[in-house]
């Protein structure tokens, strides 16, 4: 296909990951003209290389975890071994199924997709180049940036030694190490140690910062990090890798701790240390779109300081999530056709897949506090849910911030089996300006998780139902 006439699309998008193909269809749907450009699978690193085959590793791996376990509830299994190399093929089966759900959502909503790399040539014009080396140009009266991010590399000493692994290479498990050093507790070191741990994997979690998932509550993380070395981890907080060296058939990972410092030893090293936005390449300078190091400058309305030129998702270094960049390709491209929208970032809900899993969306009690609200607190631990005993995971909590002159829920947080199917209804909540009364006032399902919700709030207010009754704070 050759496009060469000016202005023959309404919109091109360069990066068909969560931002870029959601951004497409929407495009589509409001009857635009739709390009969209990228080097590889369609669905992005969250799809390929990223969300989808994790969850389905986090998947094999409780499954494997559970079934070894089950003789606490009087199941019997005999041994439980993995088989990492059908482990893979499972994973490579979920992600195939996922890109070609995406072509063919290209294909259902007219989208032309482009295979190459794409950079500016204009302000309204994109050079693509192809595998094979050739070039071909498209030209858009808009453009919407959905670049994503690369994996960020610290500067430690030995990081780049042979074997030291990104998380797309600890993706791919053909056998399990019998021991991995992960530097990094943000949500994807805590997710992959999920994963190795369950497998059988000593783990160690290096964490820089005070606790693990260092954005979440403090709480939250202080009862991970309990429930990891209940698991046989070592998490180590508040530590520096200060080099990493080759040893024997594995790595030697020094540590400093204060004034302390340790040498660990372990077959596999993973560095998980963050995400930076991929803008290289694409000749922003060129055009003059306004830069914030190596992130994409926009405003509410996903507008650069070019006309016409929108940026998304990671490339824009704001919330790297996969849903958020969804939201915003969506607000890109209404704006770009002639509609007014700005991005809302009030409600946005956050999950974290290790086990156990956390959810979370709103302000934390310290950013409430911050914020100069008169606060109180409501938990729910799930040793009181029905449900949550009967399946046995009683681990965890529901945490609700509430301000305590109109009852309106803050934010929530919380910890435990599968929370992350929970956070629906707390982020309506939170979208809503929710009251406690009007959790007091809804009826929730027994014996369900979502129970916890509620009676997290109702403890809030003082009048918990399935807890001792505590002086309110």
């Amino acid at each position: 296909m050759t496009m060469s006439a000016a202005g023959e699309y309404d919109i091109a998008i360069i990066g068909a990951g969560p931002g870029g193909y959601v951004a497409a269809i929407r495009a589509s749907q409001l009857g635009a003209r739709v390009a969209i450009v990228e080097r590889g699978a369609l669905g992005g690193t969250c799809l390929n290389i990223g969300c989808i085959p994790s969850k389905a590793l986090l998947e094999a791996a409780a499954l494997f975890a559970s079934s070894r376990d089950a003789g606490s509830m009087g199941v019997s299994f005999g041994t439980v071994s993995a088989d990492f190399p059908k482990v893979n093929a499972y994973k490579d089966k979920v992600v195939r199924q996922m890109t070609s759900g995406v072509e063919s959502l290209m294909k259902s909503n007219r989208v032309d997709v482009y295979r190459g790399t794409g950079s500016f040539v204009t302000p309204r014009r994109i050079r693509v180049q192809k595998a094979d080396g050739t070039f071909q140009e498209i030209s858009a009266k808009n453009l919407v940036i959905a670049t994503g991010s690369v994996e960020a590399r610290p500067p430690i000493p030995g990081i780049e030694s042979p074997g030291v692994m990104t998380s797309k290479e600890a993706l791919n498990l053909t056998e399990l190490p019998e021991s991995i050093v992960i530097v990094g507790g943000g949500y994807i070191g805590v997710e992959f140690a999920t994963i190795y741990s369950s497998f059988g994997s000593k783990v160690t979690l290096v964490e820089m910062l005070p606790t693990i998932v260092p954005l979440e509550d403090p709480e939250i993380g202080k009862a991970l990090a309990t429930a990891f070395m209940k698991q046989g981890m070592a998490v180590k907080t508040g530590t520096r890798v200060t080099k990493i060296e080759p040893k024997g058939t594995g790595y030697a990972v020094s540590l400093a701790t204060g004034d302390s410092s340790e040498v660990v030893e372990a077959a596999k090293v993973l560095v998980a240390v963050g995400r930076v936005p991929y803008t290289e390449g694409l000749g922003l300078d060129r055009i003059g779109v306004a830069m914030d190091r190596r992130a994409i400058k926009v405003d509410k309305r996903m507008r650069t300081s070019v006309p016409g030129i929108y940026a998304i998702g990671d490339s824009i270094a704001g919330i790297m999530l996969a849903h958020v960049a969804s939201s915003e390709g969506e607000v890109a491209v209404e704006n770009a056709l002639g509609h007014d929208v700005e991005m809302d970032y009030g409600a946005v809900p956050n999950c974290v897949f290790c086990e156990p899993s956390i959810a979370s969306v709103g302000m934390t009690e310290d950013a409430a506090k911050k914020a100069g609200y008169d606060i109180k607190i409501g938990r729910f631990p799930f040793m009181a849910s029905g449900k949550a005993v009967a399946s046995n995971h009683q681990e965890g909590f529901v945490k609700v911030v509430a301000e305590s002159k109109y009852n309106q829920v803050l934010g929530i947080q919380m910890i435990g089996h599968h929370v992350t199917d929970l956070i629906g209804e707390a982020t309506l909540a939170i979208k809503l300006e929710t009251t406690v009364e009007d959790f007091a006032q809804t009826i929730h399902a027994h014996p369900t998780l979502t129970e916890a919700v509620r009676e997290a709030a109702l403890d809030a207010d003082g009048r918990p139902i399935h807890i001792w009754r505590r002086k309110r704070l």
